[in-house]
């Protein structure tokens, strides 16, 4: 019997890590996936754990390494955090680490109030020959009362939804961006923002291309972008400006755009 393939880690590590300077702290919390793989088959086969590092031991390798000033990024700690299990575990090719960033709205210089639900991430993978680095957001949602249109779609026997030429456009996106390290995450953001508000929508696949292509083109160093874009109704009523908001079902719009 062949493993195919393995890995084991530790993950949903809840850690918070505060910055103080002399007028005002900085907060920065993230929740840590981190995954190995490697020389771990006799552990499967034969229950020889003498090559495998529990995963209470990483969860406290997290909260060691957060001291760093590394961890006020997700990039820069996952990839502390890559390096650090490469280095101790020769037996190990590759480590993988998911963060994902909190974010705070800071209401003073030393108190915060509750940010907004999307969560900024990071994802890198390295072995001992190259380093990955993926920069996204989860549950970013926005939303635009007007510049949006959807209608010339396909039609048959079970079609009931009528054209729109003007309708509210709603979202909650998800993005990740492969890049090498140099493309900023609010620089990104911005952009994503910036270009869904502002463009003359056709279908929401339509504005996904154009958030891509925006991206790519205004930051030579991110080589691909993944874009998901569940278009969140906002269905009319029989009353002028009342709209019913729903959730689901939603329809489900995915592209990865590459230079």
């Amino acid at each position: 019997m062949n493993i195919v393939r393995n890995s084991y880690g530790k993950s949903k590590v809840r850690v918070a890590r505060v910055a103080r300077g002399k007028d005002r702290h900085d907060l920065y919390e993230m929740t840590v996936q981190v995954a190995l793989e490697g020389d771990f088959e006799a552990s499967y086969r034969d229950g020889d754990n003498s090559l495998v590092l529990p995963t209470d031991t990483m969860k406290n390798t997290v909260y060691a390494l957060a001291q760093d000033p590394a961890a006020e990024q997700p990039e820069s700690f996952a990839r502390l955090l890559a390096m650090h299990f490469l280095g101790r575990l020769r037996h190990v090719t590759s480590v993988k680490v998911d963060t994902y960033g909190h974010l705070w709205s800071r209401n003073g210089p030393f108190s915060f109030t509750a940010g907004p639900a999307h969560l900024r991430t990071a994802t890198v993978e390295a072995t001992r020959e190259k380093v990955s680095i993926e920069s996204g957001v989860e549950g970013y949602l926005v939303l635009k009362t007007t510049g949006s249109a959807f209608e010339g779609f396909l039609r048959d026997e079970h079609t009931t939804l009528p054209e729109a030429s003007d309708r509210i456009l709603a979202t909650s996106l998800d993005a990740a961006w492969l890049h090498n390290g140099d493309a900023s995450w609010d620089g990104v953001m911005g952009l994503i923002t910036d270009t869904f508000a502002g463009h003359a929508s056709k279908s929401v696949q339509h504005t996904l291309y154009a958030i891509g292509e925006t991206v790519l083109k205004q930051f030579e160093s991110i080589q691909r972008i993944r874009l998901t874009m569940p278009n969140k109704h906002y269905l009319p009523t029989k009353h002028a400006d009342v709209f019913i908001p729903t959730d689901e079902p939603h329809g489900l719009i995915e592209a990865v755009l590459s230079r």
